[in-house]
């Protein structure tokens, strides 16, 4: 393992389901909305993501068309590779609807009573997506080791990066602490010595400025 090691987790652009603030899991398989794309270009373009040496991404097509926009140069040179465990959580029966569909819902507002710990209804328990993700991040790791490359990019969803974030992120924080927006990220440093000694990212900065976050 090199000394020092950059990773770049970003969450995918806007999609329609993500403006109209819906559950979008692995089960819906949305495009970017226009939105989605434009402020994705305005942020490479401000020199918001940084050069990578090589891509994993998510299997859902919002993640593939954000590293279209975000870093095409490593996909037209095919220095990336699909993971299948980086895919979003199953969020069951609340996939695909907005909050204002499931209010009222009795299995949701139960769900909300759990304080967003409970598994969802035919879905996936969050404890094992979280799992999921960051076995599927040590993974790949694994594999920028032995390609012996210093940086890698991920084109994710916000929980995966929320869940990697959780497990090996400084300060240690909550999982819906490190919560981010569509087309935020973090990069974060892994030295060697530190992370053989803690497992946890030595540094971690976030992409987008203040005055960009967006509800």
């Amino acid at each position: 393992m090199r000394d020092e090691i950059k990773v770049c987790l970003v969450r995918h652009g806007k999609t329609p389901g993500n403006i109209r603030r819906g559950y979008i899991g692995c089960r819906t398989d949305e495009d970017l909305a226009e939105t989605g794309k434009a402020e994705l270009q305005k942020y490479a373009r401000g020199g918001i993501y940084p050069r990578m040496e090589y891509l994993f991404l998510s299997p859902m097509k919002r993640c593939r068309q954000t590293a279209e926009i975000v870093w095409p140069g490593l996909l037209e040179e095919g220095r990336f590779q699909v993971v299948n465990d980086l895919r979003e959580c199953d969020f069951g029966d609340f996939d695909g609807k907005s909050y204002a569909e499931l209010d009222g819902v009795p299995d949701f507002q139960h769900w909300v009573d759990s304080d967003g710990n409970g598994a969802f209804p035919n879905g996936e328990d969050p404890k094992d997506f979280r799992k999921r993700s960051t076995e599927a991040f040590l993974g790949c790791l694994d594999r920028i080791v032995k390609m012996d490359i210093g940086s890698a990019a991920f084109s994710v969803h916000g929980g995966t990066v929320m869940s990697v974030l959780t497990r090996f992120g400084v300060p240690e924080k909550g999982y819906y602490d490190w919560h981010v927006w569509n087309g935020d990220g973090y990069e974060c440093t892994i030295r060697r010595e530190e992370w053989e000694r803690t497992h946890h990212f030595s540094k971690v900065r976030k992409l987008l400025p203040e005055e960009e976050k967006k509800a």
